[in-house]
């Protein structure tokens, strides 16, 4: 009996890498993280322009430099660049974060800052492992992020991993987000 198999089904061996960094290791790499973030953001609903990597990537730096801040990245044997995960420990200020972290939760608070998949790449469960590596760098209870409202398959990935809509802002300017969270205290730390 002949075998079907699905002609986007990856064994094991076919998976790609996924590195955890930490910030220094991420700087070394920042073209890669850079080439993931541009194609995946310049779609819709984020349409970023060459401006808007450019200032994001002036940030990198400066993020990276901050002792909280972990990233995975995902590379083919060859070394592509195909995906990439970022984020950071909060302080003791957290910016426009405040109003949903409480003072006594900040240190136990990590931030998703980023997770993007090139185009080619998805649907394969590549997302979910960046996340679940990234998520291994840090012992925080609590995982938070920002989802533009209009990225409806991102959302609906946040929510089957596990986190809920908490509020609703606009702190760039650029379109309303969601703010999530992910309560691993709650789940037993599962994720």
């Amino acid at each position: 009996m002949a075998v079907m198999t699905h002609p986007t089904s990856r064994t094991t061996a076919d998976l790609p890498a996924v590195e955890a960094m930490n910030g220094p290791a991420a700087v070394r790499a920042v073209d890669a993280f850079r080439l993931v973030y541009a194609e995946a953001f310049a779609e819709p609903p984020y349409r970023e322009t060459e401006a808007d990597i450019a200032l994001t990537f002036d940030r990198f730096h400066a993020e990276a430099a901050h002792p909280g801040f972990r990233a995975t990245l995902a590379r083919t044997a060859a070394g592509e660049p195909l995906g990439m995960a970022l984020g950071t420990s909060l302080g003791r200020r957290s910016g426009w974060w405040d109003p949903y972290v409480a003072p006594a939760d900040r240190p136990r608070t990590f931030c998703l800052l980023e997770l993007a998949v090139r185009t080619a790449h998805r649907r394969h469960g590549l997302a979910r492992r960046l996340h679940d590596a990234l998520l291994q760098t840090t012992d925080a209870d609590r995982i938070l992020l920002t989802v533009h409202l209009a990225a409806t398959p991102a959302r609906a990935a946040y929510r089957s991993w596990g986190y809920r809509t908490i509020a609703e802002v606009d702190p760039w300017g650029n379109g309303v987000h969601a703010v999530m969270l992910l309560d691993r205290a709650a789940t037993g730390g599962d994720q």
